[in-house]
């Protein structure tokens, strides 16, 4: 078997005296795809750097094969020393690479070359750092969080071009569906050591699970021994002192054992304030449009929002969901249309800018709005300490300011803020950038058994299928279209949409060319006569059934009530409406020749 071409051996590193990796180990061969998992706060990326060889280690050793080249993209790029884009794209190229990829990647991204780093968007400039990272299609390609700031062609695009690539890759992300479509191996990094799973991420979590199952037993094994060697040492009978003593210091080992073992780290406790029922009718926008300097943002829509609904809205950057967001608030009014607001609404927004976060605040400031020492959630006092654990702070990081906190903790903090306030509508714009996957999962499940009403923009689309009722999306040219279910329902019935578009021309010119050549014959045969008089019988049963499967999937409540039968009743409906599809096709056919013979 070949050597590794990157090995990180027994790795250590300690901020201050608290230890971060204790003796952490991770091999990387050529064409691995490894993804590395792990809570925030876990050291993922400082990991990811040690790999890159941009931090020095307190112990252990880092070894990469002579002559291998290695790109690392960071979660936050720094693109100020460069005059454009493209300059910035071909600092990642070798001597004697051609530059001719630095300007393709940058292309298939949507940017020129010519743009100034310095007024980047944040999406530009994640864009422009893959072009960098990727362009001299590196041996190794180390990516934290690729995926951060990037709309869905960006993604789906990204995940196309590298399963392309011959290069190792490891990534960190928290776009499920990113790592399920590249990942083949998972390093989980957790409590300072990396075990390592020779399967892709769609298997982690319940090898994850596993695990810990399996470690709850050990320690409930060893704390049985403690037990038994301390009532022993109590109350047996007194032997020899040299056996005594051996015995003393086996407890002494056992207990120590049990003291160094690092406990997993907890979960985020996730409660939200709920504020007064909203109406039913949150808001209704008739005939709605907006332009601003150019092809228009909304083009005549229309579409209605009930309680409980939790919509998510999917476009590219820069298609008008902020935009349409704002109208749909009321925050905005609409060139031509208009949008009617519910009553008593209650609405708190999560922003994915993080503007509310001011950098020189506390973490307790930002919590208490820098006024005493309690939280108001639910309608109860809680000490800001005790509010600060469900999100996985620590008492000591009360007085950290914003600005030194890492992305995945800016990002509980603001889940902190905005759901300690009342509401019964959520606006959640990029909700899912930086957490770690369990806060992901606990996410998900306050959404779904919210009561109130949630708009979600969201590019993660794992997350748009386990939460939204409906999915809006951006089709071009201002228009707007919303499909029940989650993403991949959406996908599935625009597909059906466009096949059935295709089918029914296909079906047309068919039928003509049919016509044209149609001979009479003498007569039908018994099944033809049999499936002419039957056909409309069966049309007619199939209708309603695709008139009820349609109206269970109307219901707001079902895909948070009964995933499974939404997603049976959207696949039944796709069958039913294939069968009826090929009924009224066949009926016609049989009735042109009906026809035909009564002609002749």
């Amino acid at each position: 078997m070949a050597p590794p071409v990157l090995h990180l051996r027994d790795i250590e590193l300690s901020f201050g005296t608290t230890p971060l990796l204790e003796g952490a180990e991770m091999a990387v061969m050529t064409g691995d795809r490894l993804c590395l998992v792990g809570r925030n706060g876990s050291g993922k990326s400082t990991f990811l750097k040690i790999a890159a060889g941009l931090i020095d280690i307190d112990g252990g050793e880092r070894f990469i094969q002579p002559g291998t080249t290695v790109r690392y993209l960071a979660q936050e790029p720094d693109l100020s020393n460069f005059e454009t884009t493209l300059e910035y794209a071909e600092s990642g190229l070798a001597p004697g690479d051609d530059t001719w990829r630095a300007q393709y990647l940058l292309q298939q991204l949507g940017l020129t070359g010519d743009e100034d780093p310095k007024v980047l968007s944040g999406g530009e400039a994640r864009r422009c750092a893959l072009a960098q990272a990727m362009a001299p299609e590196p041996d190794i390609l180390l990516l934290d969080e690729p995926t951060n700031h990037l709309d869905l062609p960006a993604i789906e695009w990204l995940e196309s071009e590298l399963k392309g690539l011959k290069s190792a890759i490891v990534m960190i992300s928290h776009d499920r569906s990113f790592l399920n479509a590249l990942s083949t191996s998972t390093v989980w990094l957790d409590r300072g050591m990396a075990r390592r799973m020779d399967r892709g991420f769609e298997h982690f979590e319940n090898w994850r699970d596993e695990v810990l199952e399996q470690e709850q037993l050990e320690r409930h094994k060893l704390d049985r021994k403690i037990v038994r060697e301390e009532h022993w040492i109590t109350y047996g009978v007194t032997a020899r002192r040299k056996r005594n003593q051996g015995r003393l210091r086996e407890l002494a080992n056992l207990r120590q054992t049990r003291k160094d073992q690092r406990q997993a780290t907890g979960n985020v406790k996730i409660t939200v304030t709920e504020g007064d029922v909203s109406g039913k009718r949150v808001a209704e926008a008739k005939n709605i449009s907006k332009t601003w300097d150019g092809p228009p943002v909304v083009r005549d829509l229309s579409l209605r929002i009930q309680r409980g609904d939790r919509l998510g809205i999917v476009g590219p950057n820069g298609a008008g969901k902020t935009t349409l967001l704002k109208m749909m608030t009321g925050a905005l009014a609409p060139d031509t249309g208009e949008v009617k607001l519910g009553t008593t609404l209650q609405m708190v927004t999560l922003d994915q800018r993080r503007d509310t976060l001011k950098p020189e605040w506390s973490l307790q400031d930002a919590l208490t709005g820098g006024v005493g020492d309690l939280v108001e959630v639910n309608g109860q006092s809680r000490h800001v300490m005790s509010y600060m654990k469900d999100f996985l702070f620590a008492p000591e990081q009360a007085r950290t300011v914003v600005s030194a906190l890492s992305g995945g903790e800016r990002g509980r903090l603001l889940l902190a803020m905005a759901l300690a306030k009342p509401s019964n509508l959520l606006i959640l714009d990029e909700p899912t950038n930086d957490l770690d996957l369990e806060t992901l999962d606990l996410l998900q499940e306050m959404l779904a058994n919210y009561p109130g009403t949630a708009l979600i923009v969201s590019h993660d689309r794992d997350f748009l299928d386990r939460v939204a009722t409906s999915i809006l999306v951006f089709e071009g040219d201002g228009n707007w279209i919303e499909y029940a279910g989650g993403y991949n329902d959406m996908l599935a019935q625009r597909k059906a949409s466009v096949m059935s578009g295709q089918e029914s021309s296909q079906k047309s010119r068919s039928n003509k060319s049919a016509t044209a050549k149609l001979k009479p014959t003498s007569r039908m045969t018994f099944k033809d006569k049999h499936a002419l008089e039957t056909l409309p019988d069966k049309m007619a049963e199939i209708q309603v059934a695709i008139a009820d499967l349609q109206s269970t999937l109307a219901d707001p409540d079902m895909f948070a009530r009964n995933p499974d039968k939404f997603d049976g009743a959207v696949k039944g409906l796709q069958v039913a409406q294939a069968e009826l599809e090929a009924a009224e096709e066949r009926w016609l056919e049989l009735e042109m020749i009906r026809e035909g013979i009564e002609g002749g």
